[in-house]
């Protein structure tokens, strides 16, 4: 794998930047793999990379139906935190921002991780309740979270509106300083550098037909538009799109797919230091490194695998940030987008085996599986490399729907961002 470096960058420079390497691999299919992962995102890139670098894997497929990073992994907000209620998903999340601080060092390319802070604000008695309970759970878990007032909010983010009179008053917020912003594409195009330059095939515009089985019920491989490719595990990594991959190999799994719409505006000077989210009105937002406004948006209320959304939830989002910095009323929006997300019925994910031997999946992240990244494809490597879970990712099993051991995080955050 070429390397990138300053030296690098200065000496192609005589050369007009000529020469330099494509950034992975495209080959052809081969005709059977030692595992096949269904999806090209940041998670299934990310599985990918883990199984090569930690366990020895690479005799390894990626495909995608669409190209690399055309998914979710493409369309979300960037958003990184760890500050859950749960034990279960605080240590989760917080091994993945523990692997985002060294990740460009680790991939030797620019993720370009920003821990400008994530700001939780609080509107109501409600909110203060819950967020001060996050941060003593937190705390207790060992992650950082502190709780700050009106006027700390205030001085944290000078953009922010804490004027008497609003319909949503900021009565304080949630902090957490590690929490922060990376480069969604070059999170997919760094492990999928990283990943190519370890043996593993990286495979776009190849999707899944079928799952084979074989008698014993355990898989076969995958029928796809490019042929059958065979292989003995299979981790299924298709966000929005899982419930109908899996239904390929018979497993029903607990998920619903929403719409998830965000937009940005045209680019100004920096202004926006943070990450700004509010639970209660649906609404977060960020400043990119191009200048943009980067805002987010819940969940639309229906089913549905467009990537579109209804026009009146970006509106009623837009309503609200003006409200909270009156001096973007101005801005103008420079283009929306959105994208499905599989919401599990406790908002928590699911990281496991499945009944089919063989068959893994990842999945049921909602609205918070792009922070998360990382540490996804860390644990579940692990799991698909030894047939078992890492002690992290245990808990997020299938069956917990069956046993009633929930990870109920819906209630606790509100909106998973």
């Amino acid at each position: 794998m070429q390397k990138f470096s300053g030296l690098s960058l200065f000496a192609k420079a005589f050369s007009s930047h000529k020469g330099w390497e494509p950034q992975w691999r495209s080959p052809e299919p081969k005709a059977a793999y030692d595992v096949v992962i269904v999806g090209a995102g940041g998670h299934g890139l990310a599985t990918a990379y883990y199984l090569a670098k930690e366990h020895g894997i690479t005799n390894v497929a990626v495909i995608e139906k669409g190209w690399l990073g055309g998914g979710n992994t493409g369309r979300n907000t960037t958003i990184i935190r760890s500050n859950y209620l749960f034990e279960e998903s605080a240590a989760l999340y917080d091994h993945a921002v523990k692997l985002w601080e060294g990740l460009s060092r680790d991939l030797n390319y620019n993720v370009m991780y920003s821990p400008r802070g994530v700001l939780m604000l609080a509107h109501n008695v409600h909110d203060v309740q819950s967020f001060k309970r996050h941060v003593h759970a937190n705390r207790i878990a060992g992650v950082d979270n502190e709780w700050l007032s009106a006027e700390e909010c205030k001085a944290f983010c000078p953009p922010l509106n804490i004027a008497p009179g609003m319909r949503y008053p900021v009565l304080g917020g949630a902090l957490q300083r590690r929490g922060g912003t990376a480069r969604h594409d070059a999170v997919a195009w760094g492990y999928a550098r990283a990943a190519s330059a370890r043996g593993v095939d990286i495979i776009q515009n190849c999707e899944v037909t079928a799952i084979r089985r074989g008698p014993d019920g355990a898989v076969q491989g995958v029928e796809t538009s490019r042929g059958f490719i065979g292989a003995p595990k299979i981790g299924v990594v298709a966000a929005g799109n899982t419930s109908v991959v899996m239904a390929m190999a018979g497993v029903r799994m607990p998920l619903e797919s929403y719409p998830l719409q965000a937009l940005v505006s045209e680019p100004i000077k920096p202004v926006f230091p943070c990450v700004v989210m509010s639970n209660t009105i649906h609404a977060y937002i960020s400043q990119s490194d191009k200048g943009e406004l980067v805002i987010g948006a819940g969940t639309d209320a229906y089913t549905s695998y467009t990537q579109r959304g209804g026009l009146h939830i970006a509106t009623h989002t837009l309503d609200a940030i003006c409200e909270l910095f009156p001096q973007f009323r101005r801005m103008r929006m420079l283009r929306n987008w959105g994208g499905i997300v599989d919401v599990t019925p406790d908002r928590s994910p699911i990281l496991a085996k499945t009944p089919v031997a063989g068959l893994y999946v990842n999945c049921g992240w909602g609205t918070g599986g792009f922070k998360a990244t990382p540490g996804s494809g860390n644990v579940f490597a692990h799991t698909i490399a030894r047939d078992e879970p890492h002690p992290i990712n245990a808990p997020f099993t299938i069956e917990r729907f069956r046993d009633g051991v929930l990870i109920d995080e819906a209630a606790a955050a509100a909106v998973a961002h």
